[in-house]
């Protein structure tokens, strides 16, 4: 990539809200991020009114939050390549790429990830079993933002 191709490329990245972008080509390889790192904002709930019913309520909202972190515990997570928007299938009336306990082979299309209108589909890198799939449909992701849980067979 020429001088002249970069500068198109990094006027175009400044005028949209992009903060970061990569593009790989062959033997080429550009990263691109701008602006400072964003600022860590943590929110602290008021607390809670105290009643005798409580400590039930807590003990049935923490019991589903364990399944969940055990299967990410035990699978291998697929991040997003690019910042972009996550799609589950080819077009709004076709089938999914990919569902979950879905086993897919290597090389395997499962999502695209739409960038600056190009569509780019997502390849399975090993042969793997589908356990979740942690984005929504026409979601939009970071760079590597977690989009499926897999288990490597």
């Amino acid at each position: 990539m020429d001088i002249k191709d970069l500068k198109v490329l990094v006027k175009m990245i400044t005028e949209t809200d992009i903060t970061e972008f990569e593009l790989e080509n062959g033997e080429e390889r550009i990263f691109l991020k701008r602006g400072s790192e964003p600022q860590v904002v943590q929110y602290q709930a008021a607390p809670a009114p105290v009643y005798s019913a409580a400590p039930q309520a807590v003990a049935h909202s923490a019991a589903p939050a364990a399944p969940a972190v055990a299967e990410e515990d035990k699978g291998e997570r697929i991040p997003s390549p690019i910042v972009g928007t996550f799609y589950r299938a080819p077009s709004p009336d076709s089938a999914h790429y990919v569902e979950v306990g879905q086993v897919v082979e290597k090389g395997q299309v499962l999502c695209i990830v739409e960038a600056m209108k190009l569509m780019n589909e997502i390849e399975a890198e090993f042969r793997c079993k589908i356990l979740k799939i942690c984005r929504e449909n026409a979601e939009p992701v970071e760079y590597n933002d977690t989009l499926f849980i897999v288990e490597k067979l």
